[in-house]
């Protein structure tokens, strides 16, 4: 592919996943809980428990910053501490049976308001965008 028209993908692609991302997100005010507060425990929901370090750095904080949300998320009921067999000073960090009902009830709104936006969509477009998905997801691999 050449450079010109990689450009214009990546600018497309990164133009329309904001977009989306955005749209999607005010589902999310329903909640009640602060967006950075939801990215942490959608960390802890989906991919599993993690170490106060690892949370930090899948979600790109500082460990203190980290530190406090967890702490509110702690207060909130959404989260508790366990102490972390590998490390006796380090604590386990996993979401509670109410972070999850909380993270499962916004993920069904976010599904709803996309079900919504792509429910007048041809049959063709739709497997366009299952394809693409796809292909958003090999590119979003770690």
């Amino acid at each position: 592919m050449a450079e010109p028209e990689l450009d214009r993908v990546a600018e497309r692609l990164h133009a329309a996943a904001i977009r989306l991302l955005r749209n999607v997100r005010s589902a999310d005010a329903e909640s009640g809980v602060s967006p950075a507060k939801l990215s942490a425990l959608s960390v802890l929901a989906f991919a599993g428990p993690r170490s106060l370090s690892e949370l930090a750095r899948a979600e790109q904080l500082s460990a203190p910053t980290m530190s406090k949300t967890v702490a509110d998320l702690e207060r909130d009921g959404l989260v508790a501490k366990t102490p972390d067999p590998r490390d006796r000073r380090g604590v386990v960090i996993e979401v509670t049976a109410q972070g999850r009902a909380l993270m499962e009830r916004g993920r069904e709104r976010r599904l709803a308001m996309l079900r919504a936006r792509l429910a007048g969509f041809s049959a063709e477009d739709l497997r366009t965008l299952e394809a693409a998905a796809q292909l958003m997801l090999r590119a979003s691999a770690d």
